[in-house]
C-alpha cells in the first residue's frame, strides 16, 4: 500500500525525537547530581537559559513527533480500517507515552523558564 513510507516515517520521527528527549533528559539527571555531589546549586542564569532553550526544543520536537504518530494511527485505524495488517495498538500507545511525556517536559521548561525569570 502507498502508506508504508508515511507510517514508517512517523515511527522513525517518534523514536529520534524520544532518543534526543531522553539523552536530554540524562544529561540533566547527572548534571543535577554532580550539582548534588559538590553541594552547590546551578544558579547561572546562562546555564538556566541553556536550560530553557533545551527544554522547549525537545518539548516540540516530542509535540511534533506525538502529532505525527498519531496522525498516521487516526489515518490508519478511522480512515482506511487498515488496522489488521499493521499493530494500531502499538500506534496508539506510542502517541499517548508521547503526548504524555511532551506534557511533562512543557511543565518541565514552564518551572525552568519561571526559575530563569525569577533569577
Amino acid at each position: 500500500m502507498v502508506l508504508e513510507p508515511y507510517h514508517t516515517f512517523s515511527g522513525l520521527y517518534l523514536v529520534a525525537a524520544m532518543a534526543l528527549q531522553f539523552l536530554w533528559s540524562f544529561i540533566l539527571a547527572i548534571l543535577d547530581l554532580y550539582a548534588l555531589l559538590i553541594k552547590r546549586g546551578l544558579n547561572n542564569s546562562v546555564l538556566l537559559s541553556l536550560f530553557v532553550v533545551g527544554d522547549w526544543v525537545t518539548a516540540t520536537l516530542s509535540l511534533a513527533a506525538a502529532c505525527s504518530a498519531a496522525g498516521v494511527t487516526v489515518l490508519l485505524y478511522n480512515d482506511l480500517s487498515y488496522c489488521d495488517q499493521i499493530h494500531c495498538h502499538r500506534y496508539q500507545l506510542s502517541a499517548a507515552m508521547a503526548f504524555l511525556s511532551w506534557l511533562l517536559v512543557g511543565i518541565s521548561s514552564l518551572l525552568t523558564f519561571w526559575l530563569l525569570a525569577s533569577e
